[in-house]
C-alpha cells in the first residue's frame, strides 16, 4: 500500500462499518425507511468520494518514466502538480507527477492514462448533466444535481458543458454506420423534412421600446427537421384514407399500420441545404438491394422541395396529404363559414378525388365555384389560393399511384419530430437561444431520441481523448458505438 493512502483505507473501512451498524444495530429500530434511504445515499456519496480519492492517490503513487519532449529527448521531472476534478461525488484535487521541457508545455502522463477531461468537470457528470439538459431547462438540471448530489453548478457552466458535450455529434453520425438489419417487409426507404421556428435572443438595440400591434418580442430562426426510416408497404383505398382524415368510423377497427424501422431524426439551424445534404448521406448508408422504393415527403414549401429534389434524385417527392387537405378546409371555410356543418359534405368528395389522383378535376371544380356570381371577393381569393397551391404541387399529388404502391403519403413522422425534438424543449415559456446553444441541445436531444446516447458518449470520450492526448484510446470497444436496430 502506498504511504499516502495508509490513512485513507482505515477511515473508509470505519465509515463502511458505521453504515452496517446503522442499518443492523439497535438504533435502526428508531428510523423509518425514508430517513434510512436518504442517509445511506448521502453517506455512500461521501464513501464514493473517499474511494475515488484513494483511486487517484494509488495511481499517482509511483513516478512514471519521463515522457519524450518534442525533440525526442526525455522531459525533466518538475514536481507534483494538482488539477481540479469535479465528479458526481464532489470536488477533488488530483496530484500528478509533472514533467517539463524547455520551450514546450509541461505534461503529466497520468492525465492520458486516466483520460482526464479537458475541463475540471468529469465526463460522467457531463453525461448526466447533458442528459437532463435535453429534457428540461438548465435551471431545472442545476436544481436536480444540487438536490441529488449536493453539487452547485451554475447555469452558465451547464450551458458551456452542453456545448462541449455536443461537439462530436456530426462526426458520430457521419461515420460508416452498422447497417439497420434489412427485412423482407420494410422495403420502402422514406425521408421527410419540415421546418420549425426556434425563438432566438436579440440585442437591446434590436428590441423595440414598445411593441406594435401583432408584434412579438424576439425573432425566430428555422430549424430544419429531418427524419429517415424504412417501412413496409401499407395498401389503402382513397375511401379509407379520406375516412381516416375526416375521423369517420371507429379508429379501433382500423387495420394496424406497419411501424417505421430504424427511425432517425435530426434538426439543424444551418439551413435547408445542409439539412438535406446530411440526410442524403445517412440515407445512402441505409440503402441496399432490400430497398424497393424510395420516397420523400414534404409540405408545399417550394424552397424545401427544391432542396429535396436536388439531393434525392432517385426518390419520388410526395406532397403531404395533410397540407393538401388543409387547403381544401380553407376553401370550405371561406365558402360556408367555419362552423357550418355542411363543410364536410362539401369537402369529402373533393378529398376523395385528390386521393384518386384527380387533382385537375378538383381544380376545375374550384374554378367554377370561384367564377360563380354569388362568390364574394374574399371567397374568390381563398379559392384561388387553394387552386394555385394545387397547380404548383400537382406533380407531387399522384396519390392514386402512391396508395397502390403502399407508400406513406403523410409527414406525420417529421411533424411529430418538430414537436418533440424542437418545440417541447426549445419553446418552453420565456426561452430564447443563441444559434450555438440551440444547436447543441438539438444535437444532444436527437442523440437521445434516436436511442444512441450510450454509443455517442463512448465515441465522444474517445474523440476527446484523441484531441487532448493525440493518441486513440484503447479502453472503449468500437463495437459499442452503435445500437442495433430492433
Amino acid at each position: 500500500m502506498a504511504p499516502n493512502t495508509e490513512t485513507i483505507v482505515p477511515q473508509l473501512r470505519r465509515d463502511f462499518e458505521a453504515l452496517v451498524e446503522y442499518v443492523t444495530g439497535p438504533e435502526s429500530a428508531k428510523h423509518d425507511v425514508y430517513s434510512v434511504e436518504l442517509r445511506l445515499f448521502r453517506q455512500l456519496l461521501a464513501l464514493g468520494a473517499g474511494l475515488l480519492k484513494l483511486f487517484f492517490r494509488t495511481r499517482a503513487a509511483l513516478r512514471p518514466e519521463p515522457p519524450p519532449s518534442s525533440e525526442g529527448t526525455p522531459m525533466r521531472y518538475h514536481s507534483r502538480r494538482s488539477v481540479r476534478y469535479i465528479s458526481i461525488f464532489g470536488e477533488l484535487w488530483v496530484a500528478r507527477h509533472y514533467f517539463t521541457a524547455a520551450g514546450q508545455a509541461g505534461a503529466a502522463p497520468l492525465d492520458a492514462e486516466l483520460s482526464l477531461p479537458e475541463t475540471a468537470y468529469s465526463d460522467l457528470l457531463r453525461d448526466w448533466g447533458a442528459y437532463g439538459d435535453t429534457e428540461q431547462a438548465y435551471r431545472e438540471t442545476q436544481l436536480l444535481l444540487e438536490r441529488m448530489l449536493g453539487l452547485t453548478l451554475s447555469v452558465a457552466t451547464l450551458e458551456q458543458q452542453a456545448l462541449r458535450s455536443a461537439a462530436d455529434v456530426d462526426v458520430f453520425y457521419a461515420q460508416a454506420r452498422a447497417p439497420v438489419p434489412p427485412t423482407d417487409s420494410a422495403s420502402i426507404l422514406v425521408v421527410q423534412a419540415d421546418g420549425k421556428g426556434v425563438p432566438m435572443t436579440t440585442t437591446r438595440l434590436e428590441q423595440p421600446v414598445r411593441l406594435g400591434k401583432g408584434q412579438k418580442r424576439g425573432t425566430k430562426k428555422e430549424a430544419v427537421v429531418t427524419c429517415l426510416y424504412s417501412v413496409a408497404p401499407y395498401m389503402r383505398t382513397a375511401e379509407e384514407v379520406a375516412a381516416a382524415l375526416l375521423h369517420e368510423g371507429d379508429p379501433k377497427a382500423a387495420r394496424s399500420r406497419p411501424k417505421p424501422i430504424g427511425k432517425e431524426q435530426h434538426a439543424t439551424l444551418a439551413g435547408k441545404a445542409t439539412a438535406c445534404r446530411n440526410l442524403a448521406e445517412r440515407a445512402a448508408q441505409r440503402d441496399g438491394v432490400h430497398i424497393q422504393h424510395r420516397v420523400a415527403l414534404t409540405d408545399g414549401a417550394e424552397a424545401l422541395q427544391d432542396q429535396v429534389q436536388g439531393h434525392f434524385p432517385g426518390y419520388t417527392l410526395i406532397l403531404d396529404i395533410l397540407h393538401a387537405t388543409e387547403y381544401l378546409w380553407d376553401a370550405a371555410n371561406a365558402l360556408l363559414g367555419e362552423s357550418n356543418p355542411k363543410r364536410t359534405n362539401w369537402l369529402r368528395p373533393k378529398l376523395v378525388q385528390l386521393l384518386e389522383g384527380k387533382t385537375a378535376e378538383v381544380i376545375r371544380s374550384l374554378q367554377a365555384e370561384a367564377a360563380a356570381s354569388t362568390c364574394s371577393l374574399s371567397q374568390r381569393k381563398a379559392l384561388e389560393r387553394t387552386i394555385g397551391y394545387y397547380r404548383r404541387n400537382q406533380p407531387f399529388m399522384h396519390y392514386n399511384h402512391y396508395l397502390a404502391q403502399g407508400w406513406p403519403i403523410g409527414t406525420g413522422v417529421v411533424e411529430g419530430a418538430c414537436g418533440h425534438l424542437v418545440k417541447d424543449r426549445l419553446e418552453k415559456a420565456g426561452m430564447r437561444w443563441t444559434v450555438e446553444g440551440a444547436q447543441a441541445i438539438l444535437d444532444l436531444r436527437a442523440v437521445r431520441l434516436n436511442g444512441d446516447w450510450e454509443a455517442y458518449w463512448h465515441f465522444h470520450r474517445q474523440q476527446q481523448h484523441q484531441r487532448l492526448y493525440s493518441t486513440p484510446s484503447t479502453t472503449l470497444p468500437e463495437e459499442t458505438f452503435f445500437r442495433q436496430a430492433a
